[in-house]
């Protein structure tokens, strides 16, 4: 049986200016469906992902800004950085952590760079969208063998 992560809901203070930003940046609007005042979906997909990202009003009830550490995979993260700082986004220096095998929490073991040999899965770079929900771009040029 697979199990494919298809949505994940990110907890927004302002709808209008989350939809504002997530199109800034490339996301791919597929809905946006309001039904009265205390009811909306809004729908984004990441280019080349599978997985989309919902917000709105009348969907969840965790805080606005409390989703933390969502991966974007990218192939190249100094081009990705650089068009999101392009687009506005502040976006943090691309580390590494000192332990090499995932990051710690916030910046704890944080090395500024490349991971040594840019050996996939160990390159990293931060953002947040308008209201505070965290991501990380990381590296992956090659990926490990599937079990």
């Amino acid at each position: 049986m697979e199990y494919k992560l298809e949505v994940i809901v990110l907890p927004v203070a302002d709808v209008d200016r989350a939809k504002e930003f997530y199109t800034r940046i490339g996301f791919r609007e597929d809905l946006d469906y309001i039904d009265g005042p205390d009811f909306r979906v809004v729908h984004f997909t990441p280019p080349g992902s599978h997985c989309s990202l919902v917000f709105g009003i009348g969907i969840g009830e965790a805080q606005p800004g409390s989703v933390e550490n969502l991966h974007l995979v990218v192939c190249d993260i100094e081009q990705a950085r650089a068009d999101l700082v392009a687009c506005g986004v502040d976006v943090s220096q691309i580390f590494h952590d000192e332990d090499g095998v995932f990051h710690h929490a916030g910046r704890q073991k944080r090395v500024l760079g490349l991971y040594p040999g840019r050996r996939s899965y160990g390159s990293f770079a931060s953002f947040s969208d308008p209201d505070g929900n965290g991501f990380l771009l990381q590296e992956i040029i090659e990926r490990c063998p599937v079990w």
